[in-house]
């Protein structure tokens, strides 16, 4: 029925339509609750930290932690951190998305050859990463490329299964009819197979990206000497728990605003499931 559907508004037939204005103010009222909730939490946690006189090495309030975060941006401290972490996040995330596809797209192209590699991928990720990291710390020493590979290795298998469950979620008759045209290889591959994988490629970027972000930021607390897990870690052990909350700040407004990217493009390349129904 989707289909039929959208075949018919390709065509040029009338289809229910909603006016941009009403869509804006739909979001806006969405947006407007959302920040209204956030608000009264922090207005809530300010008074009751306010009212029990709660210590700021312990929990300290949201005025104190906007204060420090400002400051930490102001001398360059916080922005330094978040772009190294986030840049090692991204190249982690772009080789995970790298290999993942591709060895996912001959596993899902081959059983036989997915019984032959599927036991060492496994036994691969039934390691904990603290067991691989001396391995990677050998080969590549301490630094940015270390961290982006255990970054990337977090990422790597959950964004593979999903590629291979995105290859044979496509179903017989839709190949069956591809073949009647004479397709060729590459047209199946980016007339089915490409667009037929598209939704799960945009959680396979969501996925990615989290367990990116995760795995740099352990690697980061543990043995970095830069980046938002450093700063953490530094501001833990320096007792400076407003730099400890406004890092975590950082970092959520980092996550978001990657989230936000994602579902720009994942609106410009898939506009027919945003359609009215």
């Amino acid at each position: 029925m989707e289909t039929y559907e959208r075949i018919e508004y390709r065509q040029g037939a009338t289809q229910p339509t909603v006016a941009p204005a009403v869509i804006l103010v739909a979001a806006a009222k969405q947006a407007a609750i959302i920040l209204a909730v956030i608000l009264i939490f922090l207005l809530l946690w300010e008074i009751l930290a306010t009212v029990q006189n709660v210590p700021t090495f312990f929990l300290p309030k949201p005025s104190v932690i906007a204060r420090r975060l400002f400051a930490a941006i102001a001398d360059g401290v916080l922005t330094r951190h978040v772009w190294i972490t986030w840049s090692e996040a991204l190249v982690a995330f772009f080789i995970a998305f790298a290999f993942s596809s591709t060895l996912g797209y001959f596993l899902a192209k081959s059983p036989l050859l997915e019984k032959a590699v599927s036991p060492f991928i496994i036994a691969s990720q039934s390691l904990p990463i603290f067991a691989i990291a001396p391995f990677v710390l050998i080969l590549f020493g301490n630094g940015y490329w270390s961290n982006a590979l255990m970054g990337a290795l977090v990422a790597f298998f959950p964004m593979l299964v999903n590629t291979i469950a995105a290859l044979r979620n496509i179903g017989a008759e839709e190949r069956i009819l591809m073949r009647s045209f004479a397709a060729t290889s590459r047209q199946t591959f980016l007339q089915l197979e490409v667009p037929a994988s598209l939704p799960y490629l945009f959680g396979n970027v969501r996925i990615g990206l989290t367990l990116a972000v995760i795995g740099v930021l352990v690697v980061e607390l543990f043995w970095a000497d830069r980046g938002i897990g450093f700063l953490l870690n530094f501001a833990r052990g320096q007792f400076d728990t407003p730099l400890l909350f406004a890092g975590i700040v950082a970092l959520i407004f980092m996550n978001l605003t990657m989230y936000i990217i994602v579902a720009i493009l994942e609106r410009v390349l898939m506009p027919w499931r945003y359609l009215p129904r």
